[in-house]
């Protein structure tokens, strides 16, 4: 019946175009149309035509699209960190852009590089004290509420407690940074110096741990615990700035100034404190050896301007008074 097909078409009804139709219509067609429909001498050879089309197109529409994602990588990897768009837009406009840093670092003179290491290393001094300060945040709030609402006790002892918590923190946070190599004036990434910060605040409550471990047993009547030392003897963060500085040996002058420096320091600090003192001789080194470098590129800028014929008058100059300091820090290096 033919409503009944229409209603629920057969499975082969998708492969005969006249299986929709009227049963008294198609067989008035069969009989009246001079070319015999067949349905079943068709199917496959319609399927395997339409799937390798498909297939051959595919084919030929994946090395374009391979060749634009080769072209996408390219643009992103071209495209520098201070481009608002890192998906590759604009890449065009990025291809002769130079870092305004590295323009700079090209027309600076031998002066202004000197003094841009020794300036650094007093940022660096700096900055320690301001990340001390960002350390013992908790110890300013307590110190900053006794001197608001003080009780009784804290207005006879004026916040001595407070007070002396905050110096305490303030200081050996201080020694901790400088072990750990903050005053370091190479240039490193804020994720580094954030690094080296955390790291310097855990070990300054670790030791505030260790020091109520030992109390708690002085009570007790226990035996003191022994603790290894809080800051290892090589210092990973530290020491990937170089290698010369971090395995520095003390000379005996400087043994002996450090020994005089811990005497005035209380028996549980001292560790602390030596190396935080050994930490400003390495930074020292190290703008030292930053300085002698500067002052060897320069005679070998000189050298070869007198060799091109291009000497100027303070390349005589400095090369009358030996060399503009040059000389005078290799002698030095030398001792």
């Amino acid at each position: 019946m033919g409503w009944w097909d229409s209603l629920w078409p057969s499975s082969s009804g998708a492969d005969d175009p006249l299986g929709k139709l009227d049963p008294k219509l198609r067989e008035f067609l069969e009989k009246e149309s001079p070319v015999k429909y067949n349905a079943a001498a068709h199917p496959q050879p319609t399927t395997t035509k339409t799937q390798t089309q498909p297939i051959a197109a595919q084919s030929q529409a994946k090395s374009p699209a391979a060749e634009t994602s080769r072209e996408d990588d390219e643009s992103k990897l071209a495209v520098p960190k201070e481009s608002q768009f890192q998906d590759g837009r604009y890449a065009h406009l990025w291809k002769t852009y130079r870092p305004l840093a590295e323009v700079e670092a090209e027309t600076k003179s031998d002066h202004e590089r000197l003094m841009d290491v020794l300036e650094a290393y007093k940022e660096r001094k700096n900055q320690i004290g301001k990340a001390a300060l960002e350390n013992c945040a908790l110890e300013q709030v307590d110190w900053r509420s006794c001197m608001t609402n003080p009780s009784l006790a804290d207005r006879m002892t004026m916040c001595r407690a407070q007070v002396r918590k905050f110096e305490r923190c303030y200081m050996m946070q201080t020694r901790f940074l400088k072990a750990l190599g903050y005053l370091s004036s190479y240039d490193r990434s804020p994720e580094v110096e954030e690094e080296i910060q955390l790291h310097a605040d855990k070990l300054y409550h670790r030791m505030l741990e260790q020091e109520a471990e030992v109390e708690k047993a002085k009570a007790e009547g226990r035996p003191i615990p022994k603790f290894t030392s809080l800051i290892p003897p090589r210092r990973p963060v530290a020491a990937a700035a170089t290698t010369t500085t971090a395995d520095m040996e003390l000379t005996p002058e400087q043994q002996e100034t450090l020994r005089a420096r811990l005497e005035k320091v209380p028996e549980e600090d001292r560790a602390a404190e030596a190396e935080a003192i050994k930490g400003e001789w390495r930074a020292k080194a190290e703008v030292a050896s930053r300085v002698q470098g500067l002052w060897r590129q320069q005679e070998e800028d000189r050298r070869a301007r007198k060799e091109r014929g291009e000497q100027t008058m303070w390349d005589k100059v400095a090369a009358a008074f030996g060399g503009g300091g040059g000389g005078g820090g290799d002698s030095e290096g030398k001792k």
